[in-house]
This record gives C-alpha cells, structure tokens and sequence, in this order.
C-alpha cells in the first residue's frame, strides 16, 4: 500500500510539474485565459513590462486588443474591433475606424485574413500614422449572386494580412470607381460596408450579415517571440538568455530578410510543458502515448523509450524500424531443443497466419478499389507500355521504409506524399490520400487510365496506382526541384527565379493546360505555385489532378482564399500600386516595367469571375511564349551592346 501510495504522489507531483505554466507563486490565470511565463498578471511573475497581462481589461502593455489565449508556440489570439460605415437615408453617415496597436507582437500573415462585407465595397488598412496604404479588400458591385459561405468577390472579399504589420488602421469605404448609375440613393443594395481582420476559416459569410454586423468581433492572431537577437547570439550572454533545461531555442527569422526579430523556446524532443520556466519541461512517457510504435514490450526513458524484443530475438522491436529477428548461434542457451523447436514452429505458423490474413485483406481492397476493372482496362489497352503499372503494396512500402516520416515531402488537407525509390533505383513520388468516394471508384479507374497515356513535357508522368492499401496510392516521376511555391517563399531559393525563369514557367505551364483542354477534355481547376513542380533545368510539371477527391466546387482555377488574393491584385492594378506588390526579386532583376504591365493585364483577365471574359489557355500560351520571347531577345541585345 506505502508503494502504491507513493507511486500516486510522484504521478500527481508530476502532472502538477507539466500542468505548470507560471513562475512558482504567480497566478497562471486571468478568468479563463491561461498566462504561461514569459507572461504575468503581476510585478516579479512577468519577464519584462511587455508581457504584462491586465487581469481586469484582458490586455497587454500597450495593446489595444481584448486577450483571448497565449500558447507557448509563439502565437496568441485577441479580439479587434471591426471597422465600419453605414449611410443613412437623409446622407448622413456614422463611422468606426478603430485603430489597432500590438507593441512589440506583430500580427501572424499567414494565418489571418483581411475581410471586407458589403457590396460595392472596399476596406483599407493602413499604417500607424494612417496615410501609408498597406493593402486592400475589394467586393464587386453586382451582389445578385450572394451565397452563403462565399467570400470571393460577391458581398464578401478576403485578401492575406501583410507580413510585418504592428499598428495598424482599417478604414471602408464604398468603391469610387463602381458604376453608380445602377444604384438607388447613395448606396443602392446595402448601406453598410464592414472591414475587419479574422483568423484563417473563422468568418463564413452570411447574407444577413450585410446591414446587420454592428458590435461583432472576430479572433486574430498574432505571433510573439523573446530577445532581440538570434539564439547563438543570446546564449553568449547566459543572464538574459531564458530557455530552460531540456528545451531548444528557435530562431525567429524576417520572412524577406536575414534579420532576426528574437528566438522562441521549445520543449526538446520527448518533453512537455514550459520551456521558459526552471522544470518547465517534463519527460513524456512515450510508452503510454501514440508514438509507442513497439513491438511487444515499452520502456520509457529521459527524453526518450525503447523496445524490447522476446527471449532470442534482437533489434530495435519497433513496427516502423528494424522489428525483432533472431540472432543465431547460442539463440536458445539455456532454452530446452524441445520448447525452443515449439517456439519456433508457433512463431512460423504465426508468420504465415499472419501473412495471409494480410494477403486476404490486400485482396478484399484491391477488388474494393477498382483492380479487376483496371487489370481489364489495361488488358485491352492498345498503348500498354504508356498505360498505368499496377504497383504491389509490399513494393511501395519497402520503398518508403514503410511510409516513415523522414520520406515525407507533402502534407496537406488531401493527404501526404511520400519520396520513395524502387528497386530499379527509380525516384518515385507516392501520393497518400486520407479518404476516396467510393461511388466513383470507376470513374477515377478510367481517370488513372487516362493520364497515364498523357505523355507531354509539361505534365508530370502518373507512372501508376496501388490498390491493395484502405485508399488507392498514385504513383507519379519524382521531381528534384522542389515546387513554384518553395522557390518563391523559401530563404534556401532566394534568387532562384528571375523574370526570365518565371515567364518560361508560365508559358510551360499554360502548354500543359492547352494541351489537357484539347487533347483528354480534363480541366485542373486548381492551379496554384505549389501544383507546379520543377526539373533541375526548370521546367514546369504540372501535377495534382485531384483523382481521389472528386471536382473542385469552384468555377475553373481558384479557391476562396486565392480568389480574395486575386481580387487583392486587381485592386492594387486598378490603384496604380502594381510595382508596390512586385516581388523584390524581380524589382532587383531591373525588369522592363512594359513586360511586367503585359503579364499584369493577362492575369488580370484571368482572373476574370465571368468566364466568357476569360481567355482560353492556347491563347495565355501564345501571350506568355510572345513574351517570353521577347525579352529574351530584348536581353541578348543589351548584352551585346
């Protein structure tokens, strides 16, 4: 009983440790918002006066915003106020344009969205001194097609918040360059327009909303950090640097520069808790939680675990590692031949049980999946060397060391990819899709069959499918140089793509797409720099065809979120702000601003809502490949002057 009773008081003592935020005797609350350390609600419990918590109005030093949570990795959410101006009937007008100041925090980019309601409307935010224009929302004037839930042009715009921004100010307005001959009165379909900034899918759009958001505000989020150097620099000087034992500093990077703005603290791998306190971070007991991947027996250790394998066997004893094998020679010391024999012959009938309940199942979801409709298809296929492969389950998971994390080169709503190489030493890229309709099972077989006869330059290859897994796995050409997306945004591709090289992508790109409308009458309709990916010599793949996930619910190329980026464009077009928005890269590359205003008005048009008003992909290839040519020609011109 004493044993017991003492095991119980380590476990409550440690859960006390973990569940501990603040410094010892500091109140870690504020009603229901926790205040972890570095945060404090009173003198000796705060690191500095900057993150100081009022208990009474929920707010940091020098914030204007209502405190909702602080999480410890560097972000925390408050309450803005939304701007707004309605117009009355007699012409007057009533107004709110709050401004927003978050001292030394700086609101999250990336995770946030700019949102402006009414139609006919445009918000603006602008900068402390409230003349600096920052970016821009714009709804267009025609709201006979609202939807509920829609927030890409008709009622309700967004557009992504700014990196860099600390104070700010959003002002709206009805747009001045709206035909307003339409309108009744001076405002005509609603008389409010309301601006506000919201966290990433908070806000879904309600036609109620347009003359009926007064007093409403949404959570945003805002990033936080501790120093004002980088780590290497705030470890030298060990009395400021405040990471405690068993935790890691984080750098915190500029986005477009290699100025640091401070480091984070984080719990080491295999901890938990507080890493900003003395003990905050606590040993995790893997063997408990859904990281145990052992075979038979668990043994928590320091900041880590390992497995056990039975009496004979070796190795790591992990399901995603080496497993358990028998070691030979003196295998049995000690063991009588008799048992030993008896072991041996129940863990071979064991194996071979086992090995055929998962040949069973293999079986069961290859018919489930579409593999007799495919074996057919690719039987009577005239084009068998350019048809799909049908790839065993056992053959994709030796590849990928059965699926392990380390092979992992996407992630996102649909799924994973995964790197893999087959036995041949061929580089694959193997897509993992979390679920399928399975009442369009043959209308994705037919699809595979499809695109894996298209054979063009521009198109990354589907080499084949795996049936044999819960959700069928595409197996595609591996490419080696990353995606659009991580060359443009990521600090290791900096100065990877000039001018030069992105209207190359863009002509490449618009020829797959041609060619797809033409030739197979399959249209992407998600076209976005993280679907193109790149060769060593850049050239433009373009890939994920949504398979397994049915259509797209949006009109052609664009989700919500990049339609609110294209309307973002087309306002700073229409304000003369286009070389504003330009990535600095280019801006550096002393482009030809008349090459740069051709390829502004084709996005533009592409970007059209209406599709009659948009041009057709052999028509953006015949502009873009013009272009493309064109300045190459400009360029070896100059340089031979």
């Amino acid at each position: 009983m004493k044993m017991i009773l003492n095991l119980h008081l380590k476990f409550t003592i440690l859960i006390v440790l973990i569940a501990a935020q603040s410094l010892a005797s500091c109140p870690d609350k504020c009603g229901n918002v926790t205040v972890p350390y570095p945060f404090g609600t009173k003198d000796g419990c705060y690191l500095s006066k900057q993150y100081y918590v009022n208990c009474t109005s929920l707010q940091i030093t020098n914030t204007t915003f209502k405190l909702l949570n602080i999480s410890l990795d560097g972000y925390m959410r408050g309450s803005v106020p939304m701007s707004l101006r309605c117009y009355d009937k007699d012409h007057t007008t009533r107004a709110l344009t709050p401004t927003t100041h978050l001292s030394g925090f700086q609101i999250s980019n990336q995770l946030n969205l700019l949102t402006t309601v009414g139609c006919d409307a445009q918000v603006n935010m602008k900068t402390y001194r409230h003349t600096g224009y920052i970016t821009g929302c714009l709804s267009m004037t025609d709201c006979n097609m609202l939807t509920n839930g829609s927030c890409f042009g008709m009622g309700c715009s967004q557009v992504p918040v700014p990196y860099k921004v600390s104070t700010f100010r959003i002002e709206t307005r009805r747009n001045p360059n709206a035909n307003r001959s339409t309108n009744v009165g001076f405002w005509g379909f609603n008389n409010c327009t309301y601006g506000f900034v919201a966290e990433k899918d908070y806000y879904m759009f309600s036609t109620l909303d347009l003359d009926n958001m007064d007093n409403r505000s949404f959570p945003v989020v805002f990033e936080w950090s501790v120093g004002e150097t980088n780590c290497e620099e705030a470890q030298k000087n060990g009395e400021n640097y405040i990471c405690a034992e068993n935790s890691v500093c984080i750098d915190i990077l500029t986005r477009y520069s290699q100025n640091y703005r401070g480091y984070r603290c984080q719990c080491a791998y295999g901890f938990q808790g507080n890493p900003y306190i003395p003990n905050g971070c606590q040993d995790i007991n893997e063997c408990e939680g859904p990281q145990n991947d052992c075979i038979y027996g668990c043994t928590n250790t320091e900041g880590d675990y390992t497995c056990s394998c039975p009496l004979g066997q070796k190795a790591d004893g992990r399901k995603n590692g080496k497993g358990c094998t028998y070691s030979g020679g003196s295998l049995f010391a000690g063991v009588s031949m008799g048992t030993a024999a008896s072991i041996a012959l129940t863990l071979v009938l064991y194996a071979g049980l086992k090995q055929r309940k998962i040949s069973k199942s293999r079986e069961i979801l290859f018919k489930k999946n579409g593999g007799l409709i495919l074996q057919k298809l690719l039987f009577e296929s005239k084009q068998s060397s350019q048809t799909a492969k049908i790839f065993a389950a056992e053959v994709l998971e030796k590849s990928t060391n059965n699926f392990h994390k380390t092979n992992v080169i996407g992630q996102g709503g649909y799924g994973t990819v995964y790197k893999g190489t087959l036995p041949d030493k061929t580089m694959i890229a193997i897509k993992k899709s979390k679920s399928i309709d399975q009442n369009q099972i043959e209308q994705f077989i037919n699809e595979v069959i499809i695109l894996s006869e298209i054979s063009h330059p521009n198109v990354v290859k589907l080499m084949g499918c795996c049936l044999e897994t819960q959700t069928p796995l595409l197996v595609y050409e591996y490419m080696t140089n990353k995606t659009v997306f991580q060359h443009l945004h990521e600090h290791e591709f900096n100065s990877s793509l000039t001018f030069e090289k992105r209207l190359n992508i863009a002509t490449q790109t618009a020829e797959a797409l041609a060619y797809m409308h033409s030739t197979t009458q399959i249209i992407h309709r998600d076209i976005k720099s993280s679907n193109i990916l790149l060769t060593d010599d850049y050239t433009a793949k373009v890939s994920d065809f949504e398979l397994l996930t049915g259509r797209k619910v949006f009109s052609y190329d664009g989700t919500e979120s990049e339609m609110g980026l294209a309307t973002y464009f087309v306002t700073s077009l229409e304000m003369n702000c286009l070389i504003r928005i330009l990535d600095d890269k280019v801006k550096k590359n002393g482009v030809d601003h008349e090459h740069i205003k051709k390829m502004a008005k084709l996005a533009k048009e592409c970007v059209e809502l209406s599709g009659k008003n948009r041009p057709n992909m052999r028509e953006v290839k015949e502009t873009t490949g013009a272009s493309y040519n064109a300045y190459g020609t400009s360029e070896t011109m100059e340089g031979s002057l």
